[in-house]
Order: C-alpha cells, then structure tokens, then sequence
C-alpha cells in the first residue's frame, strides 16, 4: 500500500513515499479507501517534531489528518456505516494516516460526506473545519450579535471560520494580506483588515471572541481589542496549564508549558480578558453537522489547489509556503 510515512523527525527529508501495509481494523473501526486528503500545515509541524511533546508519535508512522473516501470494510461492532458509504473524516490524534491509499479510522471519528461537494472539497474541511466549531461553538460559545475577529481569514481554517461565525449570526473582522481582501470579504468578512497597511490593534476593539492561529506574539496582541471578559482562542500557542491538564501530560511538559504561556497569562489577567489554546479533536457528529451546513450552503469550501497522490510532497512543501488561499488537497483521482 502506497503510503508516506515519516521515518524521523526532520525539518526537512522527514517524509518519504514507502509500501505499507494494510492496517489493521479494529472492530469499532472501518477501513477508508482514501480518494482525498487535505494537506495541513500541521502535517509539516508533526513531521518537524514541534508538537512532539503533547502529541509523541513514535516514527515511522503515515502522516495525514484528513481524509474523504468510500468505506470498505466495518469492524465487527459498527452498524452506523456500510461499505460503500461515502465518508468524511479527521482521525484522532495517534490514528492518523491519510497520506495512503487506505486508512483505519474510528466508526466515531467519521460521518457520512457532505452530497452537494467534491470529493476533492470534502477531504478540505474536516481538520479546520472541527477546529472552526470548537473554537467558534464550544468554547467561544458565539451567537449572534457576537464580535469575532478571524486571524489569517484567507488561510484553510480562516475562510471557514469566517463563514461558520457569520452563520452563527456574529459581526466578523478578519485579518489578511492585500492581495485576498476581496475573497475574505465575499466569505462573509464584515471589516478586513490589510496587514500589510493597517494595525488591527488600532482599528478594531471591544471584541468578544479573537481566534488566532499565529502565536504567542500576535496572541498578546489579539488580548488588547476584546472587551472585558474577553477570549482568546489561540491555535498556534501557547499551550496553557488547563490543555496539558486535560491530556494528561506528564509533570515536565506541565512545568514547560506554563512556563510558555506564562507572558499571556499574566497579560491576559491584567486586562481582565480570557487566554484558552486550542488543539482540536476528532468528532464525527460534530463532522455530520458540518455537512448538513454544506449542503445547506451556509459554509462552502475553499480549494486552492489539488496535487495528485503522488506529488505528496510538493503539496506539502507548497502548503510551507504560507501562500495558499483556502486548502490544499491530494486526489487519488
């Protein structure tokens, strides 16, 4: 089985296409013939070794986060899909392994795709767009008459959290480049900010939810135009206390990551304002929620480019680039 597979953690080289087996499926499992997967910058990350302190993968392993594709085989205890059943899905952390041509994924992981899309725009959504409803749903708890600024609005997880906050009813500010104002503005975005000639911290203020996907610098930053009890909802770091608390990290990773997050904390507390880091999870009812909106056409895809399975690769050395507008995916097609 075509696969590619970090054989060690590098910043460059880490991944190479290998023959792997078939894996294994468990019986609460469905094997996935992988007809598509998005390409995330978290991918290059995991194969880099940054995040290998709170997700420890043990090389080799498949690389890949998300995947669409027709169901093959059911594990013995599964009766809510059937082979042949056109899914969608981002495996949960230490299940991952989309970059193949098939992949195990857990019955719970998975919902039925979205009908009115691609098979090519399904495999986009799944990681960015379960992290723009934890982010925007679960914790930032927005409805409308909510102000939401959108960090990086013309990026994979930008242009569908821009539209799922405006589904939600919330006034949207977005950060972009010059250069994809226009599209961050046709996605919903009621203010746009040009990174490039304006400060957001100048024009924008008294928001209740910022979600930043850039840093602990840009995070400190994001603190100062929320109103009072304010969030924060950083994807890119720091890792707060609760988070490793919650994963159950052991007591070194715990020091460590407080000591990270410590700057925006205490930030945070001085402003009367909220920090929370977010790093997604599989969920596949919340997927199967999703895709009743796509259907619906409160929230459309945003392809940038498609490689095919064999170009892994430079779709992942392209997504590096930071250049891509919306996602970018690999087709087995």
């Amino acid at each position: 089985m075509k696969s590619f597979v970090v054989e060690k953690y590098a910043k460059q080289g880490a991944v190479r296409q290998v023959d792997r087996p078939e894996p294994d499926v468990a019986p609460d499992a469905v094997l996935v013939q992988v007809q598509a997967a998005g390409v995330n910058p978290l991918d290059s990350k995991i194969a880099a070794g940054e995040f290998k302190l709170i997700l420890p993968y043990k090389p080799p392993f498949v690389l890949g986060h998300d995947v669409a594709g027709t169901v093959t085989r059911v594990g013995s205890a599964v009766t809510s899909f059937s082979p042949g059943d056109a899914v969608y899905a981002r495996p949960r952390d230490f299940a991952i392994g989309t970059f193949a041509e098939r992949v195990a994924v857990k019955a719970e992981d998975l919902a039925l795709a979205p009908s009115s899309i691609s098979v090519e725009e399904a495999a986009s959504l799944p990681l960015v767009a379960l992290t723009a409803w934890q982010a925007l749903v679960e914790r930032g708890k927005v409805t409308a008459g909510h102000k939401v600024l959108v960090h990086a609005g013309s990026g994979g997880f930008g242009t569908i959290a821009i539209q799922l906050a405006k589904h939600l009813g919330a006034t949207v500010a977005a950060t972009t480049s010059t250069a994809n104002v226009e599209l961050v503005r046709s996605l919903g975005a009621d203010v746009v900010v040009d990174y490039r000639t304006e400060d957001f911290t100048e024009v924008l203020s008294d928001y209740d939810l910022v979600i930043d996907p850039l840093g602990a610098d840009s995070v400190l930053r994001s603190l100062t135009v929320l109103r009072p009890g304010g969030l924060v909802v950083g994807l890119g770091g720091p890792p707060d206390p609760e988070f490793t608390a919650n994963i159950g990290a052991n007591p070194v990773v715990r020091v460590a990551t407080r000591a990270l997050s410590r700057k925006v904390r205490a930030t945070a507390r001085r402003l009367g304002v909220r920090y929370s880091f977010l790093l997604m999870r599989a969920n596949g009812a919340q997927l199967a929620e999703i895709a009743r909106l796509v259907d619906d056409g409160a929230i459309r895809p945003v392809v940038d480019r498609t490689f095919g399975f064999d170009q892994t690769l430079e779709a992942l050395a392209y997504v590096d680039t930071g250049r891509a507008k919306g996602k970018v995916v690999v087709s087995m097609s």
